[in-house]
């Protein structure tokens, strides 16, 4: 197996890699970061979670130089969640070669943006929106930028962003290396990059060879009529622990969640047309467990990365047989299986079979009672219930250490549940968590610090009891 050490990467990115647990590239780091060394354009075709942020990520922080001040690469983002989560591995691939990132984002104010990119920033990774806003405001200047990365390019599309990319685009050096990642290739993004990349290298992972070992597929044949009353059958047969229902358009999503809702169902929507704020908090209640079921549009789901999702329904017949394998890429993931129920009705024939000859599969038919259920997470401890306490968001946080790791096989939101639980917490009260190879760092709010490190404080978490202390420095 190829190693990172294979890949040309210096012992000072291998040792951050050591830090944060990875030990085997991805096939679409392991195309894409050879090319990336050597200085070319590149076009990488990948779904969420193949690693494409390490792929772009670990090639700029080997060529940028902590000495020289200026901004030298850019990131573009089409959503604040995605923006937050790629400057959250960048920083941690960049931490022992000092090398500074900003997050740069709509919805945060822009002074403290203004005054972190004065402070210093190596790489910038931002919304496009902001990115302009700032370029604007004379507070971004990117006279010196050697790297540009365009990561979920069909997205940006899609929130109708081409336009403003092309501007930035314009604006940086015509020397620049350009790396434009994309899950689905419209034409639109082809003739972007027809434009803006020189003598591009294209690096696409088989979608197939990402999703369909992992994930049992089922289509659910019915008339149009019928779909509502079928969601509601399908979804209390399977029980899902959580599932994202994803529709074609908002108007359709909001219908569907009052319909899930009015049958006492614990849903949440999510689409475009919904406030940050209101998006933020639907995240947080998916991400925390919280909420079961997500009735989303493809847009809006875009920035949940959760290995917990055990169930994707795609409610409407996806556009095409890209968007259907980046929907069912959902569940089935980091070794756990997963199930994906396509509703199809009567005259989508076609779509289907186009469907099936892309993923190499014949589409099973779902009946009632004919399954067993996914394989599940461990029973996270409950203890006593105790109240939930809310959140002010001016709180002062403590940083608490947990001596499990990716080497034990846990995630953040493993953590995040375990905390909750024990602690009697709300999700928004465990922020920041870090999980490295053998232990987690993680915040809580300072007054409540050691009340945490009493309850989860060799609780089990996964499949072992944990030491847990303050991390006093």
């Amino acid at each position: 197996m190829t190693a990172f050490a294979d890949l040309g990467l210096s012992e000072t990115t291998l040792l951050a890699l050591q830090d944060v647990g990875y030990e085997q590239p991805s096939p679409i780091q392991e195309q894409a970061i050879p090319v990336l060394l050597q200085g070319h354009d590149i076009i990488g075709q990948a779904q969420t979670g193949s690693g494409k942020t390490a792929a772009f990520g670990l090639p700029i922080v080997e060529q940028v130089d902590p000495e020289v001040p200026e901004v030298q690469a850019l990131v573009l983002t089409p959503t604040r969640e995605l923006c937050i989560q790629v400057t959250q591995a960048l920083r941690a691939y960049g931490a022992r070669k000092g090398v500074d990132v900003v997050a740069v984002f709509g919805g945060a104010p822009i002074r403290s943006q203004q005054a972190q990119l004065r402070a210093g920033g190596h790489i910038v990774v931002g919304t496009v929106g902001r990115v302009l806003d700032l370029i604007s405001r004379a507070s971004l200047v990117l006279s010196d930028t050697r790297f540009v990365v365009l990561d979920e390019a069909d997205e940006m599309l899609d929130l109708g962003f081409l336009e403003d990319v092309e501007k930035i685009l314009r604006l940086t050096p015509n020397g620049r290396q350009t790396a434009l990642f994309s899950a689905t290739m419209p034409p639109e993004i082809r003739n972007l990059a027809d434009h803006y990349l020189y003598d591009p290298v294209t690096v696409k992972v088989k979608a197939a060879t990402l999703t369909v070992d992992s994930v049992e597929q089922f289509r659910v044949e019915v008339a149009s009529k019928d779909k509502a009353a079928k969601l509601v059958e399908v979804l209390r047969e399977e029980g899902p622990d959580q599932a994202i229902v994803f529709t074609r358009t908002k108007i359709r999503c909001d219908q569907l969640y009052r319909t899930l809702r009015d049958k006492g169902m614990n849903v949440k929507a999510l689409h475009g047309d919904m406030s940050q704020g209101s998006r933020d908090g639907v995240m947080l209640a998916f991400k925390g467990g919280r909420v079961p079921i997500l009735v989303a549009t493809d847009v809006a789901a875009r920035g949940l990365d959760i290995s917990t999702v055990t169930h994707v329904v795609n409610y409407d017949v996806p556009t095409s047989p890209d968007v259907y394998v980046h929907r069912i890429g959902r569940t089935g993931r980091v070794g756990r299986s997963g199930r994906a129920l396509t509703f199809v009705e009567p005259r989508q024939g076609k779509e289907l079979a186009a469907i099936e000859k892309h993923i190499g599969t014949e589409i099973s038919a779902w009946s009632p009672g004919a399954h067993t259920k996914p394989a599940k997470l461990e029973e996270r401890p409950r203890r006593h219930a105790k109240p939930q306490i809310s959140r002010n968001g001016d709180e002062p946080f403590e940083r608490v250490v947990a001596g499990v790791g990716h080497a034990d096989g846990v995630e953040v939101a493993d953590v995040v549940h375990a905390v909750t639980a024990a602690a009697g917490l709300d999700g928004e009260a465990v922020r920041d968590v870090r999980v490295l190879k053998r232990f987690t760092l993680f915040s809580v709010p300072r007054a409540e610090a050691e009340h945490v490190v009493e309850s989860v404080d060799r609780a089990e978490l996964a499949g072992r009891k944990v030491r847990v202390e303050l991390a006093r420095t």
